[in-house]
């Protein structure tokens, strides 16, 4: 019987690291299992990979499923991020959409304040028009009812003056009274 070690390669001389020579030690256990050979196991178990060529096939057709099974594993979470992307890219828009129109509608506030703002100062404008007017018409209205007091009061003096003439002269005085 030939010697195993003959057929073998120290797994450390691959050039590997210790973490790629950890998983090489655990993969070709995995393969050697799937194809019962026990020389690929003990060369496993011996941190050594066995050199022939069937050994070699089973443990090239582990790490493709491997691969394979990785590959499916990196476009299914590729696939996730994508949509979690999208979503979150969806939400921003959304955002992004509310936002536009917060800022539409605040911006609309704001003219109507201003239109507000403007329409408040011109009635304040004619509202003290108005109360000017008001102030010289109430004025007036006052010196006509001082003018006509005072005017009363001189001709209800010029009455009595004229009435007690009047009775002397025996006029009557009824018609002038107010």
């Amino acid at each position: 019987m030939p010697s195993t070690e003959a057929n073998t390669v120290e797994d450390t001389q691959l050039g590997l690291t210790d973490e790629e020579i950890a998983l090489l030690r655990y993969h070709q256990a995995q393969a050697a299992g799937s194809s019962s050979s026990r020389a690929a196991s003990r060369a496993s178990s011996q941190g050594r990979l066995l050199l022939d060529s069937s050994s070699l096939a089973a443990l090239s057709r582990h790490l493709d499923r491997l691969m394979q099974q990785i590959q499916v594993r990196i476009e299914y979470l590729s696939e996730q991020s994508s949509i979690v992307t999208m979503q979150q890219y969806d939400r921003a828009g959304n955002l992004v959409d509310n936002a536009d129109a917060e800022i539409a509608r605040f911006q609309d506030i704001m003219s109507q304040i201003d239109e507000l703002e403007v329409d408040f100062d011109r009635i304040a404008h004619i509202r003290d028009i108005v109360r000017d007017y008001r102030y010289r018409v109430e004025q007036l209205e006052r010196e006509l009812e001082q003018s006509s007091t005072s005017r009363r009061d001189r001709e209800g003096h010029r009455h009595r003056h004229s009435h007690s003439h009047r009775h002397e002269g025996g006029s009557s005085g009824r018609r002038h009274r107010h």
